[in-house]
C-alpha cells in the first residue's frame, strides 16, 4: 500500500527523514507553464521525469527505465508528485513492484478536492 502524504505535512516529514527525494512526474509542459517544485530549498532533491507525454497524456513507455537511471538509491524514500495526486499513485505503483519505497504527494502541485496542494502551501517553485 502506498502511503499518501499531503503536500502541507511534506516539511515535518523530511525533517526525520533525510533520505528522501522528490520526483515530478509532470509533463514538460507542465513544469513549463505552471512551474516546478523546488525541493532543494527545502533539503529535498528533485528529480523530473514525465510519466506522461503532451496534452493528450501519452503514456511514457520508458518510464521505469528512465527512473532507473537517475541512479536513485533503494535506499532513500520517493515522494513522487504530479498535477493533483492520481498519476503519482500510478508511478509510485510502478517503482513500488520494483522495490523501491514511495509515497504519493496525494493533492499533487496544484490540489485536488481534499488539499490545496504543493503551490498553495507555499513550498518553494521554480519556472
Amino acid at each position: 500500500m502506498i502511503i499518501q502524504l499531503a503536500s502541507k505535512e511534506i516539511k515535518e516529514y523530511i525533517k526525520t527523514r533525510p533520505n528522501c527525494v522528490l520526483l515530478d512526474i509532470r509533463t514538460q509542459e507542465e513544469w513549463d507553464q505552471i512551474g516546478k517544485p523546488d525541493g532543494k530549498t527545502i533539503g529535498l532533491k528533485t528529480y523530473l521525469l514525465p510519466f506522461q507525454f503532451g496534452e493528450r497524456r501519452i503514456f511514457n513507455e520508458n518510464f521505469v527505465q528512465g527512473f532507473k537511471n537517475l541512479n536513485i538509491s533503494k535506499n532513500q524514500e520517493i515522494l513522487i508528485i504530479c498535477r493533483s495526486g492520481n498519476r503519482s499513485q500510478l508511478a509510485a505503483e510502478l517503482l513500488t513492484k520494483e522495490n523501491y519505497t514511495c509515497l504519493n504527494v496525494s493533492d499533487g502541485f496544484e490540489g485536488n478536492n481534499e488539499n490545496i496542494g504543493w503551490k498553495k502551501c507555499e513550498l518553494p517553485c521554480c519556472q
